[in-house]
């Protein structure tokens, strides 16, 4: 079958195809991470790699699922190596080898060998595998599809795409960016895809692995949670609304069900950065933002798009696959919704709001903007189709600017 090829992560990995930083792909189930090995393989065959030099062990397939102990790996690689020829080692879902890290160090050890990992959860990049692979590793973290890649894909199936961006804006927001959802024509066949996909996920990355001994009290916290996702929350706000709803619950259980659903990569977390002091503020409130919005639409029965929170999030997971990293400003009393680092000079402020039309909300928008005493560039994205710019501000259309790929 023909791949599809994601291009901004490839160019993200092409620079390490040859060398001995061990490079770790990570992201949740089913985003893409197998598929994304095939391509680094066939642009290795393509530039002249012999097929024998490659070795590929899916781990969560038929025939390798045995492979769950460092013995059994370490003998499922040796049998596939024929000479001493430099090799190219993929190891698909890790995870599933519980005291791999010693086997890859080996063999990372060895010089003579180029190998990529991955694996669904944040098990993989633990204090423990920092510790046993001496920092020799890179990690690529992927999503699931942003829209630029949702409708670049859908041209690349061969599907029909709506001529109104609007239109496919809605159908993303509820549908999400699983690459495999976008195979099947019917919405209900896709939710149902992606309803197993959460399925797998909960199973295989989180009971599987972890002892919840309340699986009541889990899922009201993940549903929270979840139902909540782009607003702000604390340990400490959650525990009240679970006693409103007459369930006490200690806060150190409550921080140990959310950060299972962060390691299963449903979520991820959002700290506040104070604009005055440039400081990061630990603890208290943080934002979370769901992986893909699927989630959201495959766990709850409200089909209704929330186009604020939506937005926000989509933006989120965007600027993270483009490699930005994200916190949320704070300003004396004000926010900002996103602050989004790359590398040491590229620095913005960023507002997500639906549109821009009504005076008060415009206000409320541009305001924060007017107290920030550097020089960065403030953005806000919106799904207004004429944005403008004012004091400095740009005001950009947020489907125009991730239907072309574009970057801050």
């Amino acid at each position: 079958m023909k791949l599809y090829h994601r291009e901004t992560y490839l160019a993200k990995i092409r620079g390490f195809y040859k060398d001995d930083m061990i490079k770790v792909i990570t992201g949740i189930r089913r985003c893409g991470k197998s598929c994304f090995l095939k391509s680094i393989i066939e642009e290795l065959v393509k530039s002249g790699i012999k097929e024998k030099d490659i070795i590929y062990l899916e781990l969560d397939k038929r025939g390798y699922k045995g492979i769950n102990t460092p013995e059994k790996l370490e003998n499922a690689i040796d049998s596939l190596i024929k000479d001493k020829d430099y090799k190219y080692l993929f190891i698909d879902e890790i995870q599933n080898v519980k005291g791999y890290e010693e086997v890859v160090n080996a063999y990372r050890e060895e010089g003579n060998f180029s190998i990529f990992i991955t694996g669904s959860n944040s098990y993989l990049l633990s204090g423990e595998l920092m510790t046993k692979l001496t920092g020799r590793y890179i990690e690529i973290e992927m999503f699931p599809l942003n829209f630029y890649e949702y409708l670049d894909m859908k041209k690349f199936l061969k599907k029909p795409i709506n001529p109104n961006l609007y239109v496919e804006m809605d159908s993303f927001i509820r549908e999400g960016g699983f690459p495999k959802a976008l195979e099947y024509d019917n919405s209900e066949d896709k939710m149902s895809y992606v309803r197993n996909v959460v399925s797998q996920i909960f199973e295989k990355d989180i009971h599987k692995n972890n002892k919840i001994r309340d699986e009541e009290l889990f899922e009201e916290i993940q549903k929270f949670v979840v139902d909540n996702y782009s607003s702000k929350i604390s340990i400490t706000s959650i525990q009240k609304e679970l006693k409103k709803r007459g369930v006490s619950v200690e806060r150190k259980t409550i921080k140990r069900y959310v950060d299972l659903l962060v390691k299963a990569k449903i979520i991820y977390s959002c700290e506040r950065f104070d604009i005055k002091s440039k400081k990061s503020v630990f603890g208290g409130e943080k934002k979370y933002y769901l992986s893909d919005l699927s989630i959201y639409f495959a766990l709850s029965t409200d089909s209704r798009i929330n186009y604020g929170p939506s937005l926000e999030n989509i933006a989120f997971t965007y600027l993270k696959s483009k490699g930005y990293q994200i916190s949320f400003g704070s300003i004396g009393e004000l926010e900002i919704d996103f602050i989004a680092r790359k590398d040491f000079q590229d620095y913005y402020y960023v507002q997500v709001s639906r549109s821009l039309i009504d005076e008060n909300t415009a206000e409320r928008e541009y305001r924060p903007f007017y107290k920030i005493k550097d020089l960065h560039p403030c953005y806000i994205l919106t799904m207004d189709p004429l944005p403008g710019q004012k004091d400095g501000i740009k005001e950009l259309n947020i489907l125009d600017f991730m239907s072309k790929n574009s970057v801050l």
